[in-house]
């Protein structure tokens, strides 16, 4: 062993919480890009704009076939909105209205376009997906006393 490696090998383990799962990067890498299409579900979120994440107290939810979205990142970032034609799962992306690209014998072809950057701005509303957003609603989750520790109920703590 080489002194770096010993010395990552050693912050691993002392960052490393619970022993049945994994810190290797082949197994995280594996379990990524094996996964299946439920669990690809959840990893394929996008964040919310600001007013959606105002009104909802949620930073960011899978996306959906007809949600409305516009790209942050890329060739194609802040051009208009537009509606999510499909969640291709398999190549982890999705496909947007009107982003398309010419191929050299003039077919044209939705440009696949990876879930987290893109921003939800207007979400398509069901039954579950209205329980998801209740769900995850920070302000609800605070109440209950879930979510972020802060600087004061830690000194609280200390001083009880």
């Amino acid at each position: 062993f080489h002194a770096e490696q010993a010395a990552v090998l050693l912050l691993a383990s002392i960052m490393k919480r619970s022993n049945n799962v994994s810190s290797s990067r082949r197994k995280s890498r594996k379990a990524h890009f094996s996964a299946p299409s439920s669990v690809r579900r959840k990893l394929m979120s996008a964040p919310l704009s600001k007013e959606l994440r105002q009104k909802y107290n949620v930073r960011s939810m899978p996306v959906r076939k007809d949600d409305e979205v516009t790209v942050t990142r890329g060739h194609h970032k802040g051009q208009q909105v537009g509606k999510v034609i499909s969640v291709y799962r398999r190549r982890w992306v999705i496909h947007i209205e009107r982003i398309q690209r010419d191929k050299a014998n003039g077919a044209t072809v939705n440009v696949g376009i990876h879930p987290s950057k893109v921003e939800i701005t207007k979400l398509k509303l069901d039954k579950d997906r209205k329980n998801i957003l209740e769900r995850k609603n920070r302000s609800r989750l605070a109440d209950k006393g879930k979510g972020k520790i802060r600087e004061e109920e830690v000194q609280a703590m200390e001083t009880a």
